[in-house]
């Protein structure tokens, strides 16, 4: 007997690789919003939960973006139960407008929503369905905004109960498999607006690999998991380097002697924890707000205290670096 189709095969075995270390009868779920890569993953895992005693089950969110996109998520939903998976969500999800751009506010509305699903219905995993174009994509952004090597590492395979199973596999090998099924998957409209970001970045890869040769997008990938590793060390450096890091004369702040001994590539993260710890969104932290804090040690002339978001001022006062509320900094 014949065996199943390459691509099928392969999306199969991606996501058994990440099944082996779950207690029989966990829930799975997969995100699935009808386009080729999710459904490519669900399909994958309808059929290697059951045969490692696992439950799979799917969430679908619906962003309300777009017209008719109730009637999209339905039938994503429709889909997945037709694979056998259960139970099967559509949650709807509510995007703000936080300056960030469409993009990033669908993308933070989106995990909540999973999130949210995931914890009520006690799911052990939860699948996504990023492929290795999708890595490069992400790299690609990363150079665009002149990032350091934490944004040039890309997605990881896993963080804590979300795990991408396909990122090694091309966006070739989903639409091979859901060819091999004989799905049509969703194609979602905005994939060709360019007038967001990733769009215009995945039309370029396209043209990085018809100019420089195929294997451009893979090799983008393996820069992100030699960079991935990088980061990760450096960053528990940074941890340890923090903890370390004495006091400012017995009152709130950070030694100025103390951090401007420490090498750079770990006092950069250093900037990034003592800014988190003040209440500033991590992802909100960018390049040039760690330059200027930076800036604080390494050219200093008497510059008044600096924001970061979250409604953080950060000064140099009397050899030491300390870190207010906005409303606390304007009294002191």
């Amino acid at each position: 007997m014949p065996g199943p189709d390459p691509a099928v095969a392969a999306t199969r075995l991606a996501v058994r690789d990440h099944l082996g270390d779950l207690e029989p009868g966990s829930l799975v779920l997969s995100a699935c919003s009808g386009g080729p890569d999710s459904t490519a993953l669900a399909a994958a895992l309808a059929f290697e939960a059951s045969r490692a005693g696992m439950r799979a089950g799917a969430v679908v969110v619906d962003h309300r973006l777009q017209e008719g996109s109730g009637a999209v998520a339905q039938e994503a939903a429709s889909l997945c139960r037709d694979m056998g998976l259960d139970p099967v969500e559509v949650v709807e999800a509510t995007v703000p407008t936080t300056g960030a751009g469409l993009e990033a506010d669908a993308r933070s509305a989106r995990f909540a929503a999973i999130t949210a699903t995931a914890d009520r219905l006690g799911a052990a995993l939860v699948m996504l369905g990023h492929t290795r174009d999708d890595q490069a994509e992400q790299v690609l952004l990363g150079l665009s905004r002149g990032s350091g090597a934490r944004s040039l590492s890309g997605m990881p395979v896993r963080r804590d109960r979300f795990v991408r199973p396909l990122l090694s596999l091309p966006r070739a090998t989903t639409l091979a498999a859901c060819a091999a099924y004989g799905i049509d998957p969703w194609d979602d409209p905005h994939n060709r607006d360019e007038s967001f970001r990733r769009v215009r970045a995945r039309r370029l890869l396209a043209s990085l690999e018809s100019e420089l040769g195929p294997g451009f997008a893979a090799a983008l990938a393996r820069s992100a998991d030699l960079l991935r590793e990088d980061a990760d060390h450096l960053e528990t450096l940074a941890v340890e380097a923090r903890a370390s890091l004495p006091d400012a004369d017995g009152h709130p702040g950070v030694d100025l002697d103390a951090l401007a001994a420490l090498p750079r590539a770990i006092r950069t993260r250093v900037w990034r924890l003592l800014a988190a710890e003040a209440g500033a969104p991590l992802a909100d932290v960018s390049a040039a707000h760690v330059e200027s804090l930076d800036a604080l040690l390494t050219s200093w002339h008497g510059q008044g205290p600096l924001h970061v978001p979250g409604g953080i001022a950060v000064a140099r006062e009397r050899r030491a670096i300390r870190f207010r509320p906005l409303r606390d900094a304007a009294t002191a």
